[in-house]
């Protein structure tokens, strides 16, 4: 039975690592020990990119996912493949529960949304506002919207409170 296990390989080497392993698997005759070979990663939106476009940005650097059967000659032929590791695991690796396998494919999908980091914005909490025409306003916290990552911030302009909508990104933390 074809399990999922998780192998340690250098960080940046993903790709090729990945091509080795697929060509030394056919040249091995050992198709049928292996299924699938993942390097996890997910679309994510960068924030510094003026067009807010999506980049691939792998969910775990420096490893990649290897559905095969554990026999040793498998095994063997994974852990000598150039630079590679370790199975996490040790001597005997053991592998990740289907549950664990199918969250990280759901995230590969994008049926589970994945943020680069968590944002700790509360109702009522004053904030700075660190850019925009309000840079250097201080404010208290109205609205969140998490899904389009933006505030309404309630800022004193001439004696009055006047909500301004910002992105996550206009205050400091």
């Amino acid at each position: 039975m074809k399990r999922w296990y998780v192998v340690q390989v250098y960080a940046g080497y993903e790709n090729n690592i990945k091509k080795d392993l697929q060509k030394r698997i056919e040249e091995s005759g050992l198709q049928e020990s292996f299924g699938e070979i993942l390097i996890p990663s997910a679309k994510m939106k960068q924030f510094f990119d003026a067009a807010g476009e999506e980049e691939d940005q792998q969910l775990f650097p420096g490893y990649m996912l290897v559905q095969m059967q554990l026999i040793p000659g498998a095994m063997r032929l994974v852990v000598t493949t150039p630079r590679v590791f370790r199975f996490l695991g040790g001597s005997e690796p053991a592998p990740i529960s289907q549950k664990e396998a199918d969250r990280i494919l759901a995230q590969m999908r994008g049926e589970v949304i994945v943020t680069r980091d968590k944002h700790d914005f509360e109702v009522g909490r004053e904030v700075e506002i660190k850019d925009g025409p309000f840079s250097g306003f201080v404010g208290v916290v109205d609205r969140i919207d998490q899904e389009g990552e933006k505030l309404i911030v309630m800022v004193s302009i001439f004696g009055r409170m006047t909500p301004v909508e910002l992105n996550f990104d206009q205050i400091k933390r």
